[in-house]
């Protein structure tokens, strides 16, 4: 597999993993501390995540946590235009986290360059949507839906299970004529699993099958970090950095994250430890 990712307007080296900012412009996620609803905010914000060191953004306008309530497509694209529009030059590649077909044509017609879709793209039209495009694809494993993912998921392999739905999924792109430079997987923490399961396939990254594409992983946070630390998503950074630098560790090359700074540091002193390498 290539060691460079097509992502819309970029091609983008992945010899060292890449710090991915979270932006949610969302009025009830769980990580929005700060409030990042009106677009000025919001733009702001990514701003002063590209000045700690960001190198990707994710922008999401509806939120994905267990037990969300689904968002209309207009409702949608109305909070993430304007963030879109207001970014679109800051030389920064930016992800769309959407699962709806018709924001990811809007989106990508406003500049976007990556669809992060925690579907995997399964819904009606999505494949379609994005299949003319150079856009980068984060193809995502979910078991369930956000509002009911978390209430009973079971596997016999999780392992295992996870890595054929993400190769099925990769496969019907494929099928699709979608080249594979522009494709990552995420396992998807957190989004079907348990904390036992979450830390299972941590530790063991590098047994999922993922047939040689990119790793893009999602911990930053989630509940599965409070679980350890019994402490609420605003105080998980600590918890958030050892889990994204046990990532590293095991070959992940995107980082999506909302303690930029804090996460750059880490992976820049990782690198110097491991391989006498520092910028």
């Amino acid at each position: 597999m290539s060691s460079n990712l097509v992502c819309g307007r970029f091609e983008l080296r992945l010899e060292r993993p890449l710090i991915m900012g979270i932006v949610n412009v969302t009025p009830d996620s769980f990580s929005n501390t700060l409030h990042h609803v009106e677009a000025d905010a919001a733009i702001a914000h990514a701003r002063e995540l590209i000045a700690q060191g960001a190198e990707m953004l994710d922008i999401g306008g509806e939120s994905t946590r267990p037990g969300a309530e689904p968002v209309s497509a207009a409702d949608e694209l109305k909070r993430i235009l304007p963030v879109i529009e207001g970014l679109v030059e800051t030389g920064i590649p930016l992800s769309i986290d959407t699962f709806k077909p018709e924001v990811m044509r809007q989106a990508l017609d406003a500049g976007a360059d990556m669809i992060n879709d925690i579907y995997g793209f399964r819904h009606d039209g999505a494949v379609e949507a994005v299949a003319g495009s150079r856009c980068g694809l984060c193809v995502m494993h979910m078991q369930g839906d956000p509002k009911t993912m978390q209430q009973a998921p079971r596997y016999d392999d999780v392992l295992l299970e996870v890595g054929e739905f993400l190769h099925a999924r990769v496969q019907a792109m494929i099928n699709a004529g979608i080249d594979k430079r522009r494709i990552v997987l995420d396992p998807g923490f957190g989004f079907g699993k348990t904390p036992r399961q979450n830390y299972q396939m941590l530790r063991n990254l590098d047994k999922i099958d993922n047939d040689g594409y990119p790793w893009l992983l999602g911990l930053s946070r989630k509940s599965m970090i409070g679980h350890v630390t019994g402490r609420l998503p605003a105080e998980r950074q600590g918890g958030s950095v050892a889990a994204a630098l046990a990532g590293v560790a095991r070959g992940a090359h995107i980082i999506r994250v909302h303690d930029v700074a804090a996460t750059v540091d880490a992976v820049k002193v990782w690198q110097a430890i491991e391989y006498g390498t520092w910028i």
